[in-house]
């Protein structure tokens, strides 16, 4: 099994997710590209502790075109790889005040 840090990236921190998060205790986090849906689902459970995934949705996202005005080069941001994590049991504690 691969270590359960080098799944989970980082938390995705936005309006929208924390408006997910209290609706419908579903967490985002950018993931390893390679990283597959059961392969999420056991290394959240084992980074938190008590909690239970019920179900975990992934998707990719293409990195933009930018275009930089001084020199007119064009490249293209990173693309990376999301999961929607749905629990059924416990919670996640972001940020601890």
């Amino acid at each position: 099994m691969k270590d359960p840090h080098d799944v989970i990236i980082r938390p995705v921190v936005s309006e929208k997710t924390y408006q997910q998060n209290e609706a419908n205790n579903t967490y985002t986090f950018v993931v390893a590209p390679k990283a597959s849906k059961p392969e999420i689902a056991l290394a959240i459970e084992a980074i938190f502790d008590g909690v239970k995934v019920a179900k975990v949705n992934t998707l990719n996202r293409k990195g933009k075109r930018v275009r930089n005005r001084k020199t007119n080069t064009k490249s293209t941001r990173s693309t990376t790889k999301r999961a929607i994590v749905t629990l059924s049991e416990g919670e996640i504690e972001l940020f601890t005040t």
